[in-house]
C-alpha cells in the first residue's frame, strides 16, 4: 500500500472526560459536564501530532474529510491539500454521522481511513467499514481496550509514514472491544467484543488488547501494599491512581478508594475521591509540600499514562515529577508485556520524552526492578 488519499475522521469530543474523572465521554451530558470543569478537548492535538508524520509528502498527498472539527479544521490548519466529502447532520456530531463520514469517505476512494477517537469511535468503524477496509486510530479517548490504536498518536504517524514511502507494511485484523460506561463509573468493568477492524501493523507501534478482570497474584499485591505503606510519609499528598493494585495500597491502610479513579491521600487519610484533573492541580497549589503520584500499568497494553487516568493531565505530571513517580506492578503483569516497554502517552509529546527512560517498578516487598518506559519511539 502507498497512500495518496488519505481519509480522516475525527471525534471532536474524544476524550474530553478523562482529565474531568468522568471516565469517559458517552453522550452529551457528559461532554458538557467535562466542558463546564474547563476540560479542553484533545483530538484535534492529537490528530495533528501524528499527520505531522506526512508533512514532508503534502504535494503527493489528498486528504479527504467531513466539514469543520470532524477533520476538515485539522487537515486546512496543517496545509494539506484537503477534499471535503460531506458534512455532519448535526452539532455536536453523533455516531450516526461518524459512521457516515467512514462510508462516505471509502466511496470517495480512500486509500485508507484514519480515525481519532477512542473505542466508541472504534465500534463505529466496525458498524460501517467492518473488517474489509484499512483504518488506522489515533488514541484520543479515556479508555482504549481496543486493538487498532497506535499506542500514541506520533507512533501512527510512524505508520503513515511508512505507509507513504511504499515500505512493507501488514494489514492484521485486530480486536475491537468497548467497555458500558455506565458500569464503570459505577465501578465496574464490564467489556464487549463488536468485532474486528483491518490495521496496519508495524514492529511495536500498535497497542494490545486491555487484559480484562482484576489481577488474581492477592499476595504479589498485598506485599507490593506493605512495602508502599511503609514508605508513606506524613507531609507528603499523594495522588493514587486508578487500578486494583493502586487499591490494595489504600485497602491496606483501613480505606475504601476509587477502584477507577483516582484518589488524594495524604497523613493516612482519604482526603479526596475520585478527583479529577482540575481537582488535581488546585490540591498541589493548596498543599504546598512534597507531592507524589502512585501508578501501576494497564495490563496487557503496558500504558502507564494516558489509558483510563487522564486525570493526570500534563499540567500535573510536570508540577509533580518524574522522580515523584512511584510505579508498582506485580512481576506477572511486567512479565506478560513480553520486553515491551511501559508506555507514557500524556498529550504532550515533549513530556513523554522528558519521562522516557528506565523507571523503578515495585514488584513486591522490599522489591524492585528497573523497566524501560516510553513514549513509543523505537
Amino acid at each position: 500500500m502507498q497512500l495518496k488519499k488519505l481519509g480522516l475522521i475525527i471525534n471532536p469530543w474524544a476524550g474530553v472526560g478523562g482529565p474531568a474523572g468522568l471516565k469517559g465521554s458517552d453522550g452529551a451530558e457528559t461532554v458538557q459536564q467535562a466542558l463546564a470543569a474547563g476540560i479542553e478537548p484533545q483530538s484535534h492535538k492529537r490528530a495533528a501530532i501524528a499527520l505531522a508524520a506526512l508533512e514532508p509528502f503534502r504535494e503527493q498527498l489528498e486528504l479527504l474529510c467531513f466539514a469543520g472539527n470532524m477533520g476538515e479544521d485539522t487537515a486546512k490548519a496543517l496545509n494539506f491539500s484537503t477534499r471535503v466529502v460531506g458534512r455532519a447532520e448535526s452539532d455536536p456530531s453523533t455516531p450516526a454521522d461518524t459512521e457516515r463520514a467512514a462510508t462516505v469517505i471509502r466511496d470517495a476512494g480512500a486509500d485508507l481511513i484514519v480515525f481519532v477517537g477512542g473505542d466508541g469511535t472504534a465500534r463505529n468503524m466496525v458498524n460501517a467499514l467492518g473488517d474489509e477496509f484499512p483504518v488506522l486510530g489515533i488514541p484520543a479517548g479515556v479508555k482504549m481496550h481496543s486493538a487498532c490504536f497506535a499506542i500514541s498518536p506520533k507512533a501512527g504517524g510512524e505508520v503513515l509514514r511508512r505507509l507513504m514511502v511504499g515500505q512493507l507494511v501488514d494489514l492484521h485484523e485486530r480486536e475491537v472491544r468497548d467497555i458500558d460506561e455506565k458500569s464503570f463509573r459505577e465501578g465496574r468493568v464490564s467489556t464487549h467484543h463488536y468485532g474486528e477492524l483491518l490495521v496496519p501493523e508495524e514492529g511495536h507501534f500498535l497497542q494490545a488488547v486491555k487484559n480484562a478482570g482484576r489481577e488474581v497474584e492477592e499476595l504479589a499485591v498485598a506485599d507490593i501494599a506493605a512495602d508502599v505503606v511503609e514508605e508513606l510519609d506524613a507531609d507528603t499528598l499523594y495522588v493514587v491512581g486508578p487500578g486494583s493494585t493502586t487499591l490494595a495500597i489504600l485497602e491496606e491502610l483501613g480505606l475504601e478508594g476509587t477502584l477507577l479513579g483516582v484518589d488524594l491521600l495524604r497523613d493516612g487519610e482519604l482526603v479526596a475521591a475520585d478527583v479529577g484533573a482540575p481537582d488535581i492541580e488546585q490540591a498541589i497549589a493548596a498543599h504546598g509540600g512534597p507531592v507524589k503520584i502512585i501508578l501501576t500499568a494497564i495490563g496487557g497494553q503496558g500504558h502507564l499514562i494516558g489509558r483510563g487516568n487522564q486525570q493526570f493531565s500534563p499540567a500535573v505530571l510536570r508540577a509533580v515529577g518524574r522522580d515523584n513517580l512511584i510505579v508498582v506492578a506485580t512481576k506477572t503483569k511486567v512479565t506478560e508485556l513480553g520486553g515491551r516497554p511501559l508506555l507514557v502517552d500524556s498529550g504532550d509529546p515533549e513530556l513523554d520524552e522528558q519521562w522516557s527512560g528506565f523507571i523503578r517498578v515495585i514488584t513486591g516487598y522490599r522489591d524492585a526492578i528497573l523497566y524501560p518506559l516510553s513514549n513509543g519511539d523505537l
